[in-house]
């Protein structure tokens, strides 16, 4: 498959870059896609909340009355969870929520993301491009060069920038990552993937496949010679 390079400008740059198959071209995997989001949704969550029981609420611990004799239901202190104001029975307590997925799950994961903008034109390729000084004004009209206002965009760069960085962060809907640094939620999340030159090439150095080792020969030894009696 390959895709138009286009200029910080917009226009056609005259080039196209090859995809590679074994990431662009994959059938997705929607179970692992959905492994990794999970996972990512998850481990967001502060997992910090918190009732206070029988035991930590404030109040006496005396009996409020007597046992028998006066015709209503036996009853301990006031701190009781069947009591307003009594502790909460089984109340939350603070936990992880994160969920544990594989290496090899969430590289299929990234790849059958990838794999579905692919084949629903949601990639876009432009040069690679850096400003001098965060300016939110230039990154906002170079998306405008491409007609993606009001769209979700994923500007992936090949390694961490900040001043570009700086500059996306007051643009509505548009999220600035590393190409390494960027989830199968942020991938799925987008409606378009602005892709530069360079963060393509640290995105299939990283999700593409190894090349198989070389086979090792075997040299037979030789039959060792018998001593003669």
């Amino acid at each position: 498959m390959k895709l138009t390079v286009y200029t910080r400008e917009g226009s056609d740059a005259g080039r196209t870059v090859e995809l590679d198959e074994t990431i662009f071209g994959i059938e997705p995997n929607d179970h692992a896609i959905w492994l990794d989001v999970r996972a990512a949704q998850a481990h967001a969550r502060q997992g910090t909340h918190k009732t206070k029981e029988r035991g930590e609420v404030r109040g006496s611990t005396r009996k409020l009355y007597r046992q028998k004799g006066t015709g209503h239901a036996r009853v301990g202190d006031a701190k009781s969870p069947t009591r307003r104001g009594g502790g909460t029975i089984f109340g939350p307590r603070p936990h992880s929520y994160s969920v544990g997925v594989n290496r090899k799950t969430k590289q299929l994961a990234r790849r059958s993301a990838l794999a579905y903008k692919a084949q629903q034109e949601g990639l876009r390729i432009v040069e690679n491009f850096q400003f001098d000084a965060p300016k939110t004004r230039d990154l906002a009209s170079l998306l405008s060069s491409h007609d993606l206002d009001g769209r979700k965009v994923l500007l992936l760069t090949s390694e961490h920038d900040d001043v570009l960085y700086r500059s996306g962060r007051n643009i509505p809907k548009l999220t600035v990552r590393p190409a390494a640094g960027a989830s199968t939620l942020d991938l799925m999340n987008a409606q378009v993937i602005l892709l530069q030159e360079g963060a393509l090439d640290a995105l299939t150095a990283a999700l593409g496949k190894t090349a198989e080792p070389a086979p090792v020969e075997t040299v037979e030894a030789e039959p060792a010679e018998v001593a003669a009696e």
